[in-house]
């Protein structure tokens, strides 16, 4: 590590941050300048800056809201005897963002999030080169194209939690491929006991990284008991905490919307067997794949087989936390066509597929052009979809389909609409089992070398 390589990965981050800022004054829809959950985090900003706890029920009295919200806004929160009412959603993010907002307003709290959005971006060059032998070039091309296409770059700027758990668990990666001491397990450990504040659903990633970090550090005891006592009493300390405040074992609980309880987050009848087809879909449904927005996700298939067979230095964690988040966007989530931009549900594994796909293409040159050359046209579709959405052309959330570029609407005519099925749609589901196995089998052979993993 060099401070050559750390001011590089800055430049790195700064111009992410830059571009992403573009993204502020795009509208969600044409009611709000955000939407769904979105008002509910930064309400709860507010009451945090200004009153100090989570209750948003004068700011939505007051009509704090119509500042970013110009029609009703939906009531999401059950209310409480006490005339309390609290979003049903955990309260990291909020904390986060609460000086921001009370300074900015919600264009500050965008910023912020965009600062997540750059910090990620240096991190994962910085990553690239230090811990996984990457040529800087590559892991700065790589890093950028991802983090100025969808959805990272949607979500730099959009009220969520994805980008600020997308980036805690790069932290995680960055500490897990250090050394094992007390520092590195400090990191673990802050990053770990974020997820689970930032969103319940990140609770099976915080597990992974958990059951990570105590292998890493179990030959040296005094490490191992500080860390499990650190995480076990992290993991009390927010269930009492959801109990307290929520009523429940999750934010669910405080909910107007789950009426057969907290868990029915997960579907009030959930069908797990049609959720198979998601494992696919999230991949390449025409609105509601991350293909669909940024075609250079492809290249992570071949390099997710690569790396099951070279095992290349840390594939086995990134393999896990790429199986085990798409696993759970498959299973877990309620849907995968929601209120929100797509890819949302995948968000928080995307480093974990960057790692693999820098790994991959750092090792086969001829790879890097095509790469930059399709990773093009998903930087197209944001900065077009960011000045639509500015303009009124569209909106982020209610129709972004519509957009008026070009490469978007002829690419998404190859790909299956889920949302829509007819025979066409499970046609091409096919088509593209067929090509995913063609890539996997590529990358499977692509390098016949095996390095041993670390």
């Amino acid at each position: 590590m060099t401070t050559g390589l750390k001011g590089k990965a800055a430049l790195v981050g700064l111009g992410v941050f830059i571009v992403t800022l573009l993204g502020i004054p795009a509208r969600a829809t044409y009611g709000a300048q955000v939407s769904a959950d979105e008002p509910q985090y930064l309400l709860t900003a507010l009451s945090i800056a200004q009153d100090g706890d989570l209750d948003i029920a004068n700011q939505r009295y007051s009509g704090a809201y119509r500042d970013f919200h110009e029609v009703l806004l939906p009531i999401q929160t059950e209310l409480q005897p006490d005339g309390s009412r609290i979003s049903p959603h955990n309260p990291l993010l909020p904390l986060y963002l609460a000086v921001p907002m009370r300074i900015g307003g919600w264009v500050g709290a965008k910023m912020a999030l965009a600062a997540l959005a750059g910090a990620l971006a240096g991190l994962l060059v910085w990553l690239g080169v230090a811990r996984f032998n990457v040529p800087f070039g590559v892991a700065a091309g790589v890093a950028t194209v991802v983090s100025i296409s969808p959805p990272l770059a949607m979500y730099a700027t959009q009220v969520y939690p994805e980008i600020a758990a997308a980036l805690m668990v790069t932290v995680a990666i960055a500490a897990l491929t250090g050394r094992p001491v007390w520092p590195t397990a400090a990191a673990l450990a802050a990053a770990v006991v974020a997820l689970p504040w930032l969103a319940t659903k990140y609770v099976p990633i915080a597990a992974v990284l958990a059951v990570a970090g105590a292998w890493k550090v179990r030959y040296r005891p005094p490490l191992m008991a500080g860390l499990l006592a650190t995480l076990a009493g992290a993991g009390a300390a927010y269930l009492l905490f959801n109990q307290a405040v929520y009523g429940g074992l999750t934010p669910y609980a405080a909910g107007d919307f789950f009426v057969g309880g907290e868990f029915t987050a997960v579907g009030p009848a959930p069908n797990f067997a049609a959720r198979t087809q998601r494992i696919l879909g999230l991949w390449v449904d025409r609105g509601f794949g991350i293909i669909a927005w940024q075609p250079a996700y492809l290249f992570a298939v071949p390099a997710i087989a690569w790396a099951a067979r070279v095992r290349p230095p840390h594939g086995r964690l990134l393999l896990s936390l790429a199986a085990v988040g798409w696993l759970v966007a498959t299973f877990v989530a309620q849907t995968m066509h929601g209120w929100w931009w797509p890819g949302r549900q995948v968000v928080v594994i995307l480093p974990a597929l960057v790692l693999l796909l820098m790994q991959w293409i750092g090792r086969a040159p001829h790879l890097r052009k095509p790469f930059l050359a399709i990773g093009i046209t998903g930087i197209v579709a944001y900065l077009v979809l960011a000045v639509e959405a500015t303009v009124g052309r569209a909106t982020l959330i209610f129709d972004f389909a519509s957009t008026s570029n070009p490469l978007y609407q002829a690419w998404s005519r190859a790909l299956p609409d889920y949302l829509a099925p007819t025979t066409l749609t499970w046609v091409l589901h096919g088509v593209w089992l067929a090509v995913f196995a063609g890539l996997s089998a590529y990358g499977w052979q692509s390098n016949p070398d095996r390095v041993r993993s670390r």
